[in-house]
């Protein structure tokens, strides 16, 4: 057909002009369907054994870019006004990227490493899956290709380098690993004609390229992918997330980490500030007029904070995870954990909750919570609350599995996703979903993907064979098994909205005591917003942010309790009190010592320093002999107009 084609191109004449050219367009499509899907075949998904299999599968590799090749050259013919496209100084040169192997170079390496071979493909499948839309846009347009069109008529789009290239030739753009260019033309060759951000013009290799992923960033930090504006400064907080996203493709790309992780979501949000922790979450909301308090109130009889109510309150245990897909050997895991969220499939809505799994190397696809050890700490705790007054439909619960870990060959430190489930609490006549345990599958991708799988060849394996094969291959299936229970009865004393651990529900009830005690009955009128003198109320939000220090308090206030009569024990005003003495005597001077060093996620050294100084210390360490960071008025002063969620 190519030759016919050809043969027809060769005597062009007006109807026949526009035959061929529909032709032509017609067998491109063709050609490049066969060729992604041959690029995307592995030797697993042959039914029968294929002897020589690689090269094979290079053959025809071959033959489908040579029909290309052709294809190309006629629809040029038939279409000679053409954009002129950049010289490549009259001789052939590879267009290998990182890892991969050049055309001109086949015939010496057929007998490399084949995992070279697998690293090329894998980049060709992620720059074809970028240029989807333009081909859609090809097809619109009758089938004619890119570089078919004028020069105003091409679409300019933002690639992100994925390694270091210093050209070549004259000619060459040199560019940095994590540089933004704007891809100005796209030559059959595979040398693409790009411009930096400063403005320099040159040919870099397309396999050195890699479309951004924007959507994570769009939907996460609420910033658009404007990739390269001539004369804009970049974005510094905007670009790191752009090359960590890449540095996450790298890791698959090597094999390093499965095709279904991403950077982590909730991990993100963590580093943006307090807007989603329970530092924020605990304070009183102020309602709509900013003159009152929306959650917080005073039962008038009793003088106790009053119970309220929300649309979701519940406890849910956290039982196992099962079939959790681990990181390749190139990688140091320092923490598997889970976090949890309120959500509604958009947008967060609530704190987010972090608990730390156990892990048995013996079991290394299984992780376990809540292990049966002394005094369990609130960081290991699986047992979680969950508060959310939100009215939306598709309100439910997001949980993100996620490691922090460390790249051996670099120290990069940083955190993936390892899958995400989503339970959703209210079914389609808006009534609550049972209290029992529920098996959530597990998927890949960020929660704001669909259809992005943990281990597409799992899902292959899965859709093929006999129904025992299927029903085994689903038990290989990531799930977590989590449980919903009726809540604590002191849950319903807490904020609207908090999701945190069981185990420190009555110290949150305390706190929201004594802050209703300052806010409601001791100011001298609701409209006063003078500085309040409270260290308690002053420093417990950040408090709660650090798991060590608010172990420290449980477990202080556990031994207090235990000296109180059982009539004290049903007395607000000694408990209140109690509960002071032993916040100032034991956490408020561990927070301020100077010997104390700041808490870091997942830094093993550090929290072991940290716990050698919380489980060392006693009640003289206000004396001169400890070393306390330098007075500040904002460590005994309660702001309300800073501190008041609005």
């Amino acid at each position: 057909m190519v030759d016919a084609l050809e043969h027809d191109a060769a005597q062009p004449s007006g109807r026949d002009e526009a035959d061929a050219l529909q032709r032509c367009a017609q067998l491109l499509s063709t050609v490049e369907d066969q060729l992604r899907t041959a690029e995307k075949l592995t030797k697993a998904d042959e039914p029968a054994p294929v002897g020589n299999y690689e090269r094979r599968k290079q053959e025809e590799e071959e033959r489908l870019r040579g029909l290309h090749a052709r294809l190309r050259a006629v629809q040029r013919g038939i279409k000679p006004a053409e954009a002129p496209q950049p010289s490549t100084s009259g001789k052939a040169r590879s267009t290998s990227g990182p890892g991969e192997v050049g055309e001109s170079e086949e015939e010496d390496s057929e007998e490399e490493d084949e995992s070279q071979e697998e690293e090329v493909v894998e980049e060709e499948e992620d720059d074809e899956d970028g240029e989807e839309e333009e081909e859609d846009d090809n097809d619109n347009d009758g089938g004619v290709s890119d570089l078919a069109r004028p020069e105003t008529q091409k679409k300019t789009l933002s690639y992100i380098a994925l390694s270091t290239f210093k050209g070549e030739q004259d000619g060459d753009l040199a560019i940095e690993m994590g540089d933004v260019l704007q891809i100005l033309s796209k030559n059959a060759d595979g040398w693409w004609l790009a411009q930096d951000s400063k403005g320099d013009k040159g040919l870099v290799p397309k396999t050195y390229l890699k479309v951004p992923t924007s959507a994570f960033l769009m939907l996460t930090t609420g910033f658009k992918f404007c990739g390269f504006i001539e004369g804009e400064k970049k974005n510094d907080r905007h670009f790191k997330a752009i090359t960590e996203i890449d540095a996450t493709d790298v890791l698959s790309a090597m094999g390093a980490i499965p095709a279904g992780f991403r950077p982590s979501t909730l991990s993100k949000l963590l580093d943006e500030g307090v807007t989603f922790r329970g530092s924020r979450y605990i304070q009183p909301e102020l309602s709509q007029s900013n003159l009152s308090f929306k959650d917080l109130f005073l039962d008038p009889d009793t003088g106790k904070v009053r119970a309220r109510s929300s649309r979701v309150c519940l406890s849910v245990s956290l039982w196992t995870c099962r079939m959790v897909p681990s990181p390749g050997v190139g990688l140091q895991v320092l923490s598997r954990h889970v976090r949890l969220c309120a959500f509604n499939g958009s947008q967060v809505l609530s704190n987010i909750h972090t608990v730390r799994a156990t892990y048995n190397p013996k079991s290394a696809k299984t992780w376990s919570f809540s292990p049966r050890v002394g005094v369990l700490s609130s960081l290991l705790d699986g047992d979680c609350f969950l508060r959310c007054d939100s009215d939306s439909p598709d309100l439910g619960i997001l949980f993100e599995l996620g490691v922090t870990y460390i790249r051996n060959s670099t120290g990069e430190q940083g955190d993936l996703s390892c899958g995400w489930a989503f339970l959703k609490l209210f079914d389609a006549s808006g009534a609550p979903v049972p209290l029992r345990t529920y098996e959530l599958t597990l998927h890949g991708g960020t929660p704001y993907e669909t259809d992005v799988e943990m281990d597409p060849s799992m899902t292959r394996r899965a859709g093929a064979g006999s129904v025992f094969q299927q029903m085994m291959a689903s038990r290989k299936v990531p799930k977590l098994v989590v449980k919903l229970r009726t809540p604590n009865h002191r849950n319903i004393l807490l904020p609207d909205t908090l999701v945190g651990s069981v185990c420190s529900v009555h110290l949150l009830a305390l706190y929201r005591q004594l802050l209703a005690d300052t806010l409601l009955l001791d100011r001298v009128t609701m409209q006063n917003a003078d500085l309040i003198c409270s260290s308690v109320l002053a420093t417990f939000p950040e408090v709660l942010d650090q798991s060590d220090l608010l172990d420290a308090l449980r477990s202080s206030w556990e031994n207090a309790e235990k000296n109180l009569k059982r009539s004290e024990k049903r007395d607000m005003s000694i408990l209140k009190r109690e509960f002071v003495r032993v916040y100032m005597d034991y956490v408020f001077p561990l927070f301020y010592s100077a010997e104390m060093p700041g808490p870091r996620w997942a830094d093993e050294e550090v929290a072991n320093q940290r716990a050698r100084i919380i489980f060392n210390a006693n009640p003289n360490i206000l004396s001169l002999d400890h070393a306390h960071q330098p007075f500040d008025i904002s460590q005994v002063t309660y702001d309300l107009l800073i501190s008041a969620r609005h």
